[in-house]
C-alpha cells in the first residue's frame, strides 16, 4: 500500500498505487472514467476550492519559502502576490522574478537545500 493519492476523474473514487502498478495501460475506475493521479498536471487548472485556501493561508503566514520553481507559471506563480507576510525566502537553482523582492535567495537545487537542512 501506499499513501499516494490517486483518484477517478469522473466519481472521484479514490485508489491506491498498488491498484495503479496492477493495471494494464491507462487505469480505469469501476464506472468506466480515467484514473489520475491527484496533483496539477501541465496546463491543467487548479482547483478553485484548493486555489481559495491557498490564498487565505499566504495572507494568514508570516514567512513565504518558495522552492524549485521559475515563477513563470500561472496561476500558481502569481500566488506571491497574495502574501502579506514579514519574509519571503526562494530556493531555486536558477533566476526568477521574485530574486529582487525575496529577504534570502538561495541558488541550489532544493532536493538539496532540504536534505542538509534536515541534517543541520
Amino acid at each position: 500500500s501506499s499513501d499516494l493519492r490517486n483518484y477517478c476523474e469522473i466519481c472521484k473514487k479514490e485508489y491506491n498505487l498498488d491498484f495503479i502498478l496492477e493495471s494494464e495501460g491507462i487505469p480505469h475506475c469501476t464506472c468506466g472514467g480515467i484514473i489520475k493521479p491527484d496533483v496539477v498536471l501541465y496546463e491543467e487548472g487548479l482547483d478553485p476550492e484548493i486555489l481559495n485556501g491557498s490564498i487565505k493561508n499566504l495572507r494568514k503566514a508570516d514567512v513565504l519559502i518558495i522552492g524549485g520553481t521559475s515563477l513563470g507559471v500561472y496561476p500558481a506563480a502569481g500566488l506571491i502576490h497574495e502574501f502579506t507576510g514579514d519574509k519571503i525566502v526562494l530556493i531555486n537553482k536558477s533566476v526568477t522574478p521574485a530574486d529582487k523582492t525575496a529577504d534570502l535567495v538561495i541558488r541550489e537545487p532544493i532536493a538539496q537545500v532540504l536534505k542538509e537542512a534536515v541534517l543541520m
